[in-house]
């Protein structure tokens, strides 16, 4: 289905194709997969999402898609946020793979309100060839509300992955964007735990105008720049990365309830900080364990969704 008067997508979508080409940390990974050329059929994935306010609920108004991505159809499971659409992002691949080339674009009418995640964990497969690139477009208009929190990522041994985020919103809108980088079976092999060859994600929000908030860049190279030092990973496992993209009220609030530890003796750490240009706020997580990041995670979305919602955040679906 299509409604080209539903949204305005925010330029033109960043080529993943080009954005790997041209990624310097990608340069000594040009060559060509022997399976399947980069960005072929069934490796070149394209998603967009449009949500709109119609009444008293928010609906998937538009919707475009090349495989391997699908959308589940939209279901409103919370009573206290009857308006607010879930959607669930959905791959007919196992995982990413080498050559792939994805895009996604999320875009927020004024006044709509969703939830978007994903089926499950997206796992960046082993690669001995190329690499695979994401590129993400989130805009979102007047007084939009949007929790993009997918499951998290997990890279392979010799993975190579670029990520490239960028947003685009309102002053007057909010943003709860989520990461969770875990390794995959860390007891199974000492590779596993922070084996990847390249992990690349950048992550860039900005003003419908053009103006720049901020700008983030996670560069893992685990070959050239050990991530067990002090001040890296140390430690922990686990990283999550949490950015809250709201009006400057909203964050003040969140800000005052989220407090700050470092507990070596369970094995996690987490606090927050103000991001420039008053945008908000980010708060990172580091633990041993992947409950422990998501139980904080949680706590965090808790706060938030008090705060700027009014409502309280639901138990935990069966489903989920």
């Amino acid at each position: 289905m299509s409604n080209p008067a539903v949204a305005t997508w925010s330029g033109e979508w960043p080529a993943a194709d080009t954005l790997g080409r041209s990624a310097r940390e990608l340069a000594a990974f040009q060559d060509e997969p022997p399976q399947m050329a980069s960005g072929m059929v069934g490796k070149n994935g394209l998603l967009r999402l449009g949500f709109e306010r119609r009444g008293t609920r928010t609906i998937l108004a538009d919707l475009d898609r090349r495989t391997p991505f699908m959308a589940q159809r939209t279901l409103y499971p919370e009573q206290s946020l009857p308006d607010l659409a879930w959607l669930f992002i959905i791959t007919t691949t196992g995982c990413v793979l080498q050559g792939d080339r994805l895009a996604l674009d999320v875009a927020l009418g004024p006044g709509a309100r969703a939830h978007v995640t994903t089926q499950s964990a997206t796992k960046i497969h082993t690669m001995d060839a190329n690499y695979a690139v994401q590129t993400q477009h989130i805009s979102l208009a007047d007084n939009a509300y949007l929790e993009f929190m997918p499951d998290p990522l997990i890279p392979h041994r010799r993975a190579r992955f670029l990520s490239d985020t960028r947003i685009s919103l309102s002053e007057t809108a909010t943003l709860l964007y989520s990461e969770i980088i875990q390794p995959g079976r860390k007891h199974h092999h000492l590779d596993e735990c922070f084996g990847a060859t390249l992990l690349s994600l950048a992550t860039s929000a900005t003003r419908p105008n053009g103006s720049m908030l901020f700008a983030e860049k996670l560069l893992v190279e685990p070959e050239k720049r050990p991530l067990r030092q002090t001040g890296v990973m140390g430690p922990f496992d686990v990283l999550a990365n949490v950015i809250l993209l709201t009006p400057k009220d909203n964050a003040e609030r969140v800000d005052a309830r989220v407090g700050a530890a470092v507990d070596l003796e369970h094995g996690v750490a987490f606090g927050a900080c103000r991001l420039p240009n008053d945008a908000g706020l980010i708060f990172k997580v580091l633990a041993r364990e992947t409950a422990q990041v998501k139980a904080k995670v949680r706590e965090f979305w808790g706060i938030v969704r008090e705060e700027i919602t009014g409502t309280t955040l639901p138990p935990p679906f069966f489903w989920r």
